[in-house]
C-alpha cells in the first residue's frame, strides 16, 4: 500500500488538531482513500506541545529544516503563521519539490505572488483551504465548483472575533468595550485584537477570495479597510429599529471594468441570511452568472474546523502525488478585462447616518440643506428624543449617494454649531436572499 509522508511545522492550536486527526483517524482515512497518510515528523520551538501525543524522539524536532530537507517527506504543512520565517519555509519546501499546505492568510495575501509563481513554475500543489473561513470549503468552491461562473460579487463575514462582538452588542445591548472584554474572556479575541477589530484579518481573506474569484491581484494598502471599534451600541439599536443588523462585511464587486474592494461595517436587512450569522461563525455570499446567489456558512475559526480544511488539502495533494499529476493551481491572473480598482470616493451606496445635535428648531433644515447641496437625498429621518436644549441623536437613511459627496457633506455638517461629536455614516447593502 502506498504511503504519503507528511511533515508538520507548527504544533499550535490548529497544528495539534491536524496531528490528532492524522493519528486518530489513520485507519479511517486508509479505508476511505486506499492509501496511508503518515505523519512522519513534527516541528515546534516548544517541544512540550508534542508530549500529549507521545511521539518517539526521532519524530520531533525544533529545526524546521529537518522536515524541509527530509527526502521521504512529500507534503509539508506550515501552521506557524506570520510572514517570516513561514515564507522562507514554504519556498524552501517548494524548491525541494515538496507539495505544501498552509493556513497562512496574511502570508498569501501580502507575499503570495512569489509563492504562487514558484508553485506554477515547479508544477507542484499548494493547498490553502484553511486560510479563509476555517472549516468552510470556500476555496474549493470558487476554484472548482464555480469554475464556469463569472463571479459578479463576493461578500463575506470573515472574522469570527468581530462578528462575536457585534452579536453581543446586538443581543445584549452592551457597548463595544464590554463585548470585546467578553470575547477575550472566552478566548475569541487576542489580548491585542487590532488585526481582527480593525478589519485587517478580513482584508487578508478578502484579497485571497478576490484573487481566486476575479483573477485579479492587488495589495492590502490599496483597498479601503474600516473596523468596528467606532461602532456605538446606539447605532446597533437604531439600526435594529430600522430593520437592519450591523456586520463587518468584506466586499468585492465587479463594477463595469473595475473592482470595488473594501472592508467596513455595513447595515444588512434583518431578513438576509448574512444578517443571521451569529457569534464566531463566518459566511460567504457569492453571486455568479450561472449559479446565481449562494451562501457558504460555518465555523470560521477554531481548532477542528481549521484542521478539517488542512486535512482535506493533505488528502487532495496526496491523491495528486499518487496519480502523478501536477500543476494544481488554475490560471489565477486570467481576468485581463479588469482595469483596476474603483476608488472608494467613487463607490455608491445607501447610508445610515447619525448626528448628535442640539434639540432646537432649524437643526434638520441645516443638515438636510447641506445634504441637498451635495446631491444626497434623504429616504427617511427620525429624531430619537425630544429634550429642549439637550443633545439628541438624529438618524437618517439616504438614497444612493457617492462616497465623495457624502464625506464632503459630513465635513460641513460637523462644523455646524448645533452638531456635537463626530457624525456617523455606515454603508447599507440591500441584498435579496
Amino acid at each position: 500500500m502506498r504511503t504519503i509522508n507528511v511533515g508538520l511545522i507548527g504544533l499550535g492550536t490548529v497544528g495539534q488538531g491536524v496531528a490528532e486527526t492524522l493519528l486518530e483517524k489513520k485507519n479511517y482515512l486508509i479505508k476511505r482513500l486506499g492509501f496511508e497518510i503518515k505523519l512522519k515528523m513534527v516541528c515546534d520551538i516548544d517541544l512540550r506541545k508534542a508530549k500529549r501525543f507521545s511521539f518517539p524522539s526521532s519524530m520531533v524536532t525544533r529545526n524546521a529544516f529537518d522536515i524541509l530537507n527530509d527526502q521521504e517527506i512529500e507534503i509539508v504543512v506550515e501552521l506557524i503563521g506570520g510572514i517570516h520565517p513561514a515564507k522562507e519555509y514554504i519556498l524552501t519546501a517548494l524548491k525541494n519539490n515538496k507539495y505544501v499546505v498552509t493556513a497562512n492568510k496574511a502570508l498569501l495575501a501580502e507575499e503570495g505572488k512569489e509563492i504562487f509563481s514558484l508553485v506554477q513554475k515547479k508544477g507542484l500543489g499548494l493547498g490553502f483551504e484553511a486560510s479563509v473561513g476555517g472549516g468552510i470549503p470556500i476555496i474549493k468552491a470558487i476554484r472548482e465548483s464555480l469554475i464556469g461562473n463569472r463571479i459578479v460579487s463576493i461578500l463575506g463575514i470573515l472574522n469570527g472575533t468581530s462578528n462575536f462582538i457585534l452579536t453581543e452588542m446586538y443581543e445584549k445591548g452592551c457597548d463595544f468595550r464590554y463585548a470585546l472584554k467578553i470575547a477575550q474572556e472566552k478566548g475569541y479575541a487576542e489580548k491585542n485584537p487590532y488585526l481582527d477589530i480593525e478589519g485587517i484579518d478580513s482584508a487578508h481573506k478578502l484579497l485571497i477570495l478576490t484573487f481566486l474569484g476575479f483573477g485579479y491581484r492587488t495589495e492590502i494598502k490599496r483597498i479601503y479597510v474600516e473596523g468596528i471599534s467606532g461602532i456605538s451600541h446606539y447605532d446597533i439599536l437604531y439600526a435594529k429599529e430600522l430593520g437592519y443588523v450591523i456586520k463587518l462585511l468584506a466586499v468585492a464587486k465587479l463594477e463595469g471594468y473595475r473592482l470595488e474592494i473594501r472592508v467596513n461595517p455595513t447595515l444588512l436587512p434583518e431578513r438576509h441570511l448574512l444578517a443571521s450569522v451569529r457569534g464566531i461563525h463566518n459566511a460567504v455570499y457569492i453571486n455568479g452568472d450561472m449559479v446565481g446567489e449562494a451562501i457558504f456558512y460555518g465555523e470560521g475559526a477554531g481548532q477542528m474546523p481549521a484542521a478539517s480544511s488542512v486535512v482535506s488539502d493533505i488528502v487532495d495533494l496526496s491523491r495528486m502525488i499518487i496519480a502523478g499529476s501536477n500543476y494544481t493551481l488554475p490560471n489565477l491572473l486570467y481576468n485581463r478585462r479588469i482595469k483596476g480598482l474603483l476608488p472608494i470616493k467613487d463607490v455608491e451606496s445607501r447610508y445610515y447616518m447619525r448626528f448628535m445635535a442640539i434639540d432646537k428648531p432649524g437643526v434638520l433644515a441645516k443638515i438636510s440643506g447641506i445634504l441637498g447641496r451635495k446631491k444626497i437625498s434623504i429616504a427617511s429621518v427620525s429624531q430619537k428624543e425630544r429634550r429642549r436644549a439637550k443633545v439628541v441623536p438624529v438618524v437618517l437613511i439616504t438614497h444612493e449617494a457617492k462616497e465623495r459627496d457624502l464625506r464632503s457633506a459630513l465635513e460641513m455638517i460637523e462644523k455646524l454649531d448645533v452638531v456635537k461629536d463626530k457624525p456617523v455614516a455606515i454603508r447599507i447593502e440591500e441584498l435579496t436572499i
